[in-house]
Formats: C-alpha cells, sequence, structure tokens
C-alpha cells in the first residue's frame, strides 16, 4: 500500500503551533522521524520501510547495517537520496542564465531560439520558419530562452523557491522529467493556440509546473495549502489581466501538466510506482507530442 507520512492533525486543527524542521527551523511540518522522533521537513526526510526517517538516522543506520532500507534512502516519489539535493535546480539555472547572456552578446539568436509557429515573411523570396517548418527544436530552446531581466529575474527566483523542495521530495530523474515535461506541455499549448508569427519566449511553462507540482506535493503532505494557492491564484490572475507580452497558453499548459506529473509521482502505490510515474510523464508527452502534430498539420 502507499506509505502515509505521519501528519500531526490534531496540532494543525486545534491552533497549536504546527512543529519546526530540526534542520531547518523557519519550516513548519507536520512529519516526524519514525526512529528519533524529531520533526523533518520534505528536503531532510528519507523514505524507509515504515515511515520517514531524518538524514542524522540514515548515516546511522548505514554504518550499523541494522537497517537495511535505511541503507537504501529513498524520496518520497521513490527516487535516491542524493548529497547536493538543488544539483539539477542549480544546474537549471546555470543553463537559463548561460543562455541569456549569450543572446545578450549576440542578440539574432533570439529569432533562432524563440518559439514560432510559421513566419513567412516574404512568400517565395525568403523561406519560411517556424515548428511547423520542420524547425522542432524551438519548442524546447524556447524554454531556456529570455531577454528581459526582470523576465529572468521572476523565472529564477521561482524556479529556487520551488525547485530545491520538489528535487528534494521527488529525486534528481523524477524532479528533471517534471520541469521538461511542464516546459513542453507549455511550448505545445502556445504553438497551439498562439497566433503562428507570434514569437514566445521564457521558462514560465516549467516554472508553473513546479507551482502546480508543489501544490500536489504539499496536500499529500498535508500542508497549508494557502500560501501556495494563493500565490499562484495572484500569478494566474496577473497572466489573464496582464495578456499583453505574456504567453498565457505556455502558463496554463505548463501547470496541467505539473499538475499531472506530480499526481502520478507522489501517489503511485508503492508496488505499482515505477509504472505509474512512466505512465504519467508519458501521458503528458503524448499529449504534447499529439497537440504539436495537429497543429502543425493545420498550418501546412
Amino acid at each position: 500500500m502507499d506509505q502515509q507520512p505521519p501528519g500531526d492533525r490534531a496540532a494543525a486543527g486545534s491552533g497549536v503551533p504546527m512543529p519546526t524542521c530540526y534542520r531547518h527551523p523557519d519550516r513548519e511540518t507536520g512529519i516526524s522521524c519514525t526512529r528519533c522522533g524529531r520533526p523533518i521537513c520534505p528536503e531532510c526526510m528519507v523514505s524507509a520501510s515504515v515511515g520517514f526517517q531524518c538524514p542524522d538516522c540514515v548515516r546511522q543506520g548505514s554504518g550499523t547495517g541494522h537497517h537495511p532500507a535505511a541503507s537504501r534512502p529513498r524520496t518520497l516519489a521513490g527516487g535516491s537520496v542524493a548529497a547536493d539535493p538543488r544539483l539539477v535546480t542549480k544546474i537549471l539555472l546555470g543553463i537559463n542564465l548561460a543562455v541569456f547572456l549569450l543572446v545578450s552578446i549576440r542578440p539574432a539568436l533570439v529569432n533562432d531560439l524563440t518559439l514560432l509557429g510559421r513566419w513567412d515573411p516574404a512568400p517565395m523570396l525568403v523561406p519560411a520558419t517556424g515548428v511547423a517548418e520542420g524547425q522542432w527544436y524551438r519548442l524546447v530552446t524556447s524554454m531556456f530562452l529570455h531577454q528581459e531581466v526582470v523576465h529572468i529575474a521572476f523565472n529564477m527566483l521561482g524556479l529556487w523557491w520551488l525547485g530545491g523542495q520538489l528535487e528534494a521530495a521527488l529525486g534528481r530523474s523524477r524532479y528533471l522529467a517534471l520541469y521538461l515535461l511542464s516546459g513542453l506541455a507549455g511550448s505545445a499549448l502556445t504553438y497551439l493556440l498562439a497566433e503562428p508569427g507570434q514569437g514566445s519566449l521564457g521558462a514560465s511553462g516549467a516554472v508553473y509546473g513546479l507551482f502546480g507540482a508543489t501544490a500536489v506535493l504539499m496536500r499529500r503532505m498535508n500542508y497549508d495549502m494557502r500560501p501556495v494557492l494563493v500565490l499562484l491564484a495572484l500569478n494566474l490572475a496577473f497572466t489573464f489581466y496582464n495578456r499583453d507580452g505574456i504567453a498565457w497558453e505556455a502558463h496554463v499548459g505548463g501547470l496541467i501538466a505539473g499538475v499531472v506529473i506530480a499526481i502520478g509521482m507522489v501517489h503511485a502505490p508503492r508496488e505499482r510506482r515505477t509504472a505509474v510515474q512512466v505512465g504519467a510523464c508519458t501521458l503528458v508527452l503524448l499529449a504534447s507530442i499529439g497537440i504539436i502534430v495537429a497543429r502543425t498539420m493545420s498550418l501546412t
């Protein structure tokens, strides 16, 4: 059966302050280590045969050899616990910043990397460009492309704040799949709904996928969801209120993909965990490919 974390429901409903993680005092949590009883946050918890354990107990169990499950620590989603729980997040940040610096030096690259459905500036004279013309890479390269400082600053702050917790809870490979597939879904919906000649760029689709996944994870951990829901609602309100210059399609596509993938990641039964997780990712991938193919057929 799926392993349910021991939440402190009585405290949460009685007005008593929630305990904080013993390694991160600024983080409230309803989870405790099953061996020592100390409160632990998602970044610190390690899945064991029964409940969750803190990193100190895992190390002790690995050293004594008495706890074989703890010697092979796993995240909430079944991934391997890494020494640096933010490594993939740091790499993604680095790629986005590197591309930003590159296009700052060579602005012409923006035209080659941005998401563009189909643009034919001079029929019969200049070849048309865009995804519909076979430039599929634009669906991915646009996810790492930014032109304005404010744009990349907001996206990278969102990536750092949300990504670290998700990477620790899911594991590196699952977290990377969540990020990339959310970004691809956002690109696919933008390609489908935006005007063919309208360019789109930015990591917003992937970041909104992290928003959706964070909400699912917080619900799974019995956390107070109000802060993330309020923040998400404000972001969506701004997206639709100020639609000029904002690819709302990428936000919505990424958000939906992030929710679907996260549900498969954190709610998969242990005995079928890998199959369910792969299935959720495959579902989002096939849906994105279907949208891309259908839109391409309509433009050619």
